[in-house]
């Protein structure tokens, strides 16, 4: 909306005050602080939008930007305008972050500023301290312990990578502390995690649908430059649209360079996305490549497909104890080839889940229930029975040679119950010794095109979650922990690409042709 004339003063007020600033680093080191176009309208928008009281309206700055983007000198300068712009006396900033090394590092950035520029005169700084004594005003590094922040008088905040601090108890000490003072600013940067249950996240979808005019929060200021999810994170035009300081504080030939790079590594592309398209991704180190994968889709495996029975089968089947997602995968190999494989994937989910409100993918579990992807068992829990005799059936159908289990799976009867009745099933260990040669088998077939799945939406969705662990040896494994969302049907994969090893033509091991010992 057009600014008042009001409005519009104060606003260029603020832009000429933060300009007289001086660079601080590398080849800017010294000259004036040229706001570049998004910083200038964002110190608009913060220091010329009033109330009808004359206080400012924003209350809040939601900065989301990628990184090297220039986001610490402009929050270090923001910081300066609060402590000595403002004409407040008895200000009380602060810096905050993760830990105190990184919420100094804007307030060292304001310390050159001020010391290099006309504000030396004014602002004396003392160990983690900046004071302005004419007006009472001190800007102060905060450690993030919050237990002794409790009853600070906060008039300004800036709160750094909001994504990396641990706990919202921080979070939460700083915004309340905010309430006595009229022009109260509370600035948050951060580019995107890959913890969406992290409550940096909550702000974040808080921050956009505040943009998007779904929520009406007239004290937020959302700043957000951020990749979609269905972007191409190759393609330099989505480069140009959420890094607005390309060409100036960004330089392209270094997005190209981590670009490259992240193609060639896999396990750098979701830093890439985090760091450089701002983009939330669903575990910290992606171990799948999605391009790889929706590239071997095929058309969808039908399970009465004669031809399957002309194959060897193999099985996964990772279980839940009580009421979370069970997976039970069929790997089909033809006789004469060992470049490819067919998946048929079996998924269960206990009723409840698909409505219960901490579940955060109920909806699209109600959805792939509709489609057929996912098996819906009544109740709030996993009838193991269900499962016993969908693997029966199966074995029944097709030419299954063997199946893997978890090993650590509580249910012991469903196993012992399954070999009773003449499935050859084994316990399977966890750790980086049972993983090691079927996660390298499966990144062979990913990566020459074998993997025929059938472009199933949920075992999409899993292969997008995994995150994975290395040992010292450089030995991989599912890491469930630390993968957002579920991974069950790749980790069952993956278990039945184990059976599929141990087994050749002439009723060899594939792990002993290869001369791994296996324990």
């Amino acid at each position: 909306a057009p600014m008042s004339k009001k409005e519009q003063a104060m606003a260029d007020r603020a832009v000429r005050w933060i300009e007289r600033l001086r660079h601080t680093k590398d080849r800017w080191f010294g000259a004036p602080f040229k706001l570049l176009p998004w910083q200038e309208l964002l110190v608009r928008e913060v220091f010329g939008r009033l109330r009808d009281d004359g206080t400012r309206r924003y209350k809040r700055v939601f900065i989301a930007i990628p990184r090297k983007n220039g986001k610490s000198t402009l929050a270090a300068a923001l910081a300066l305008k609060l402590l000595a712009g403002d004409g407040i006396y008895g200000a009380r900033v602060y810096s905050a972050a993760a830990d105190k090394d990184q919420a100094k590092i804007v307030w060292e950035e304001a310390r050159q500023m001020a010391e290099l520029s006309w504000l030396r005169r004014f602002v004396r700084p003392y160990t983690h301290r900046l004071v302005v004594q004419q007006l009472n005003a001190t800007y102060t590094v905060l450690s993030r312990v919050p237990k002794t922040k409790h009853g600070l008088d906060i008039s300004g905040v800036v709160v750094d990578e909001l994504h990396a601090i641990q706990s919202s108890e921080l979070w939460d000490v700083l915004t309340t502390g905010t309430g006595a003072r009229a022009n109260r600013l509370v600035i948050s940067l951060t580019t995107a995690g890959y913890d969406q249950a992290h409550f940096c996240y909550d702000e974040w979808e808080y921050a956009r649908q505040v943009r998007d005019g779904i929520i009406q929060d007239e004290t937020l200021l959302p700043v957000i430059y951020e990749a979609e999810d269905d972007d191409d994170w190759e393609d330099h035009r989505v480069w140009e649209m959420v890094n607005p300081s390309l060409r100036h504080t960004l330089l392209p030939d270094y997005l190209e360079e981590e670009a490259r790079r992240a193609k060639h590594i896999v396990s750098r592309q979701n830093l890439f996305r985090r760091l450089h398209l701002n983009q939330w991704t669903s575990q910290a180190t992606r171990w799948i490549d999605l391009k790889l994968w929706d590239a071997q889709g095929g058309h969808p495996i039908d399970e009465t497909d004669e031809s399957l029975r002309d194959m060897d089968c193999y099985g996964g089947l990772d279980v839940s104890s009580v009421s979370d997602m069970t997976a039970w995968v069929l790997l089909f190999a033809p006789r004469d080839r060992r470049d490819v494989v067919y998946v048929l994937p079996r998924l269960w989910v206990p009723e409840a889940r698909l409505y219960d409100p901490a579940n955060k993918y109920a909806q699209q579990y109600q959805t792939w229930a509709k489609e057929g992807h996912l098996r819906v068992i009544p109740g709030n829990v996993i009838d193991h029975s269900v499962i016993e005799e969908q693997v029966v059936r199966d074995a029944e159908r097709y030419r299954l040679r063997s199946a893997n289990i978890d090993r650590l799976f509580q249910g012991h009867q469903l196993t012992v119950n399954l070999q009773k009745r003449g499935i050859p099933i084994y316990p399977m260990g966890q750790g980086f010794m049972s993983y090691a040669a079927p996660m390298k088998e499966f990144e062979r077939l990913l990566r020459g095109g074998g993997i025929r799945h059938g472009g199933h939406p949920v075992l999409r969705w899993m292969a997008d979650n995994v995150s994975v662990r290395q040992d010292s040896a450089g030995n991989l494994k599912p890491d469930k922990a630390s993968s957002q969302g579920k991974i069950d049907g790749i980790t069952a994969l993956v278990m039945a690409i184990d059976r599929w090893m141990r087994h050749n033509d002439s009723g060899g091991s594939v792990y002993e042709e290869r001369g791994v010992i296996v324990l």
